[in-house]
């Protein structure tokens, strides 16, 4: 699915803090930390479907008001979080909105029940064999 990102990027807004973790003093002192936040029941580009589905399968990023967030601190730039966040951003929404194609249910041919029964005799005789030695 292709996305228009133009219209996206007037529906976000964009948050950014310091990051945590080592890094040292530039992390100590650089607000490089994005997180992107999208109103997903009051956007007017998707339509009423696509916005159930997104709330179904990405629920654990969306808070309760219904603003899917999220978050990247992988880059040392604030530019290159962004990025990172608007890649994910559309990555995610591709595949919430993916339907999987049904599964037909099939049956095993009767050369694979031949093929299951002889390696299970086989499998039998040699456990047999084990138990005569045993005794």
């Amino acid at each position: 699915m292709e996305w228009d990102k133009e219209a996206f990027r007037s529906e976000w807004t964009f948050k950014t803090s310091r990051s945590g973790g080592a890094g040292g003093q530039h992390v100590n002192k650089v607000s490089t930390k994005v997180m992107l936040e999208f109103d997903l029941m009051r956007s007017s580009l998707l339509t009423d479907f696509q916005k159930q589905r997104i709330a179904e399968k990405l629920a654990a990023r969306i808070t309760n008001e219904g603003i899917l967030q999220i978050t990247s601190q992988a880059e040392r730039t604030q530019w290159g979080n962004r990025e990172v966040v608007e890649n994910m951003f559309f990555d995610l929404l591709t595949q919430a909105l993916l339907i999987p194609k049904a599964r037909k249910a099939t049956r095993p041919s009767k050369s694979a029940k031949e093929k299951r029964l002889t390696d299970k005799k086989h499998d039998s005789a040699k456990k047999e064999q084990r138990r005569k030695w045993e005794e």
